[in-house]
């Protein structure tokens, strides 16, 4: 008997999508029908709609697109919670064994979905993450913006993979239930997905916020980006915390010296310090600073421990990979 096809669900959250979500619907169907035609072993099992209470007539449209194609799953949002509230809403409806989230006014190609899966079994990678190789928005201020808040958030939570996450992303169907069932209020949702793996890749790929480029408009504010800050250093160990510590203790260290030193100093050469006393205060100054600044790296660090079992950080989690060989041989590559 042959192996079952393996399953993809689409995932997109939409917000103000109405001028958009038609010919996204048509660029999936294509995708869709072409592994069927084809006889690949994939299958788009469903594409679904999150309404994440949507300001234009996305509504109305998803319901009417969900009529025409039995493959469309429509969500509706009571309220606005947020893309990523959305997105994570999504995922806990899907199906497949892959699932692919993407926005929806077209900056990320479904034609694509097909490259994604490639570069996952190829590098046995669990998530796959699509990287600009060119300008998003053909605007230097808000490409450099991106950046620079990533490649910050990147060095404060010591986690490398920040730089490279993106809205665009392939990520095996069970990890992302697992990761979206323990999200929280606060939780970042890719921090989540890095709980269960370190298997982590990106793909360079064209893509074009046409939105924004055509209308100069962007759905991230700074109130926006100063949120996603908070929500991603709350669902992290903050790196910089343990640096503060490491500092304390070198404090600690330089101070004890410094007071052996002073010791040794009014022993062997007791006229050297004049007047005295301000070498021995600056010590006590030094230690205590050191000691204190210590004191609170550990308890800072303790909080964020305790802060990542409630957001629900697993102790460990399985996953079975051996399907990926059905697909490794379809794209005729071999794992490396």
């Amino acid at each position: 008997m042959s192996e079952p096809a393996t399953s993809v669900s689409v995932i997109i959250p939409v917000y103000c999508g109405e001028n958009y979500l038609r010919r996204l619907v048509e660029e999936i169907r294509l995708v869709r029908e072409r592994w069927r035609d084809s006889g690949a072993p994939l299958v788009l099992a469903e594409a679904i709609f999150v309404d994440d209470s949507a300001v234009d007539g996305s509504p109305a449209l998803i319901d009417a697109l969900a009529a025409e194609h039995p493959w469309i799953v429509p969500l509706h949002m009571m309220r606005n919670f947020g893309q990523h509230p959305a997105t994570i809403a999504g995922v806990l409806h899907s199906s497949g064994d892959w699932v692919v989230t993407i926005d929806e006014d077209m900056q990320h190609p479904p034609a694509s979905i097909e490259a994604l899966l490639r570069h996952a079994v190829r590098q046995q990678a669990d998530i796959v993450y699509a990287k600009p190789d060119h300008a998003v928005h053909e605007a230097k201020s808000r490409d450099w913006t991106s950046r620079t808040f990533k490649g910050l958030m990147s060095v404060l939570t010591g986690n490398k993979h920040i730089r490279d996450f993106n809205s665009f992303r392939l990520i095996r169907g069970p990890l992302a239930r697992a990761a979206s069932s323990v999200c929280g209020h606060e939780t970042y949702f890719d921090i989540a997905l890095s709980w269960y793996t370190k298997r982590v890749s990106v793909l360079p790929l064209t893509l074009k916020d046409e939105r924004f480029i055509e209308s100069g408009k962007s759905g991230y504010t700074f109130r926006k980006l100063l949120t996603h800050a908070r929500r991603l250093l709350i669902s992290s160990q903050v790196k910089i915390v343990r640096m503060f510590g490491a500092v304390g203790l070198l404090v600690v260290l330089m101070s004890l010296v410094g007071f052996l030193w002073i010791i040794g100093a009014k022993t062997l050469a007791p006229d050297t310090y004049a007047p005295s006393g301000w070498a021995s205060i600056m010590v006590l100054i030094l230690f205590f600073g050191g000691f204190i600044t210590l004191m609170l790296a550990v308890v800072l660090e303790y909080l964020s421990t305790l802060v990542l079992a409630a957001n629900g950080k697993p102790i460990f989690f399985t996953v079975d990979r051996s399907a990926d060989k059905v697909l490794i041989t379809h794209f005729g590559g071999s794992a490396h």
